[in-house]
């Protein structure tokens, strides 16, 4: 098992855990055993379910408990995941989320069913080079996202998940199509100043689908006529000239390649030790739940590129900041399927275990 490091420090590597150990025996036997717990190795069962999935078993869990009851597992716990005592952590709420972790993950302890995760492929025009990420949640702690590129759009999928968010769900959406500029660093500092240009934003994005969707019903009852009428000659050129304009336009409004970049008062962060200066923002939206994922909503926020391996996401709503640093790990036998098969798959993908 990978996890990540102790809360907030996005930029340590990732922590290695065995779970179990196959010994391959003659005459085409083999051994398992769970190495969860704190006891040493002890028996286990290995079953396949299907392609690229399988399940393990421990067959003896009382290996995982130990002497003190569950207060002293759940305080090695604590100090494995999160590296302090209960003691350490004053805020009330992030305590109940923290024990809610616990209750969840122990129940699972001793059956485990794991999926292949195929990494996203990459492609010359992507902003930067797509891949699983570590990302600051609040009081959820470190969490594991894989960033992916389609069109004009960037899709942040939670590997890992919480109470509030399961893995399987985009935790953040990109528009690629409407890069932010951000006031200077003075300005900056003024969370209304932020507030005022990402609302204008989302109104913009909100009118530019509507005009898009009544441009699509216009075509389908164009389409459906028995004569629909012929495009006059030279709006094809007209559209194209159109188009080049804009894109010059875009390469002109550039923004340079690195500018100061300070949060907002006011926005919580839950690692300080974030980039001062960045390249370019745009605009996205971040998904929000209450506990159970109930009524998830997707709010307004910025994603901020600072460099190849690390990204930002201003949560508006929250009021709240989450940065993200590339693992690093190379993990083998990890292949990269095609876009349009990583796009379905992305459809398909199912709630891991957190």
């Amino acid at each position: 098992m990978y996890l990540p490091p102790h809360d907030p420090h996005v930029d340590d590597p990732m922590r290695f855990k065995p779970l179990f150990r196959i010994h391959l025996m003659e005459r085409k036997c083999a051994t398992v055993e769970c190495m969860y717990g704190h006891k040493g190795p002890h028996n286990g069962h290995i079953q396949i379910v299907k392609k690229d999935e399988f399940s393990t078993k421990c067959n003896q869990t009382d290996h995982h408990r130990m002497s003190g009851g569950r207060q002293e597992e759940f305080r090695t716990w604590l100090r494995e995941e999160w590296g302090r005592t209960l003691e350490d952590i004053f805020h009330e709420h992030m305590q109940e989320l923290i024990l809610m972790k616990f209750i969840y993950t122990s129940q699972y302890d001793n059956c485990l069913t794991y999926r292949r995760i195929y990494l996203p492929p990459g492609s010359p025009d992507d902003l930067i080079k797509p891949g699983l990420f570590k990302g600051t949640y609040g009081s959820h702690g470190l969490e594991i996202v894989m960033l992916s590129f389609h069109g004009k759009k960037a899709k942040g999928t939670k590997i890992t998940g919480d109470p509030n968010i399961p893995a399987g769900q985009q935790t953040v959406e990109i528009d690629l199509a409407h890069p932010l500029q951000l006031p200077d660093i003075e300005n900056l500092r003024d969370f209304s100043e932020l507030s005022r240009i990402v609302l204008e934003v989302q109104e913009q994005v909100r009118r530019e689908e509507q005009e898009q969707e009544q441009r699509q019903e216009e075509e389908d009852c164009s389409q459906a006529a028995s004569q629909p009428a012929a495009k006059p000659l030279g709006e094809e050129g007209a559209e194209g000239e159109e188009t080049a304009a804009g894109a010059e336009g875009m390469t002109q409004d550039k923004p340079p390649a690195s500018q100061p970049f300070v949060l907002p008062m006011g926005v919580i962060s839950r690692n300080e030790d974030y980039p001062r200066t960045c390249r370019i923002c745009f605009y996205g939206t971040g998904l929000i739940a209450g506990h159970g994922f109930t009524s998830p909503e997707r709010t307004p926020g910025v994603f901020v590129l600072f460099d190849d391996d690390r990204f930002g996401f201003i949560w508006l709503e929250l009021k709240s900041f989450s940065l993200y640093s590339r693992i690093k790990v190379s993990f083998q036998n990890a292949e990269a399927p095609s876009r349009e098969a990583f796009d379905e798959m992305l459809k398909n993908i199912q709630s891991l275990a957190t």
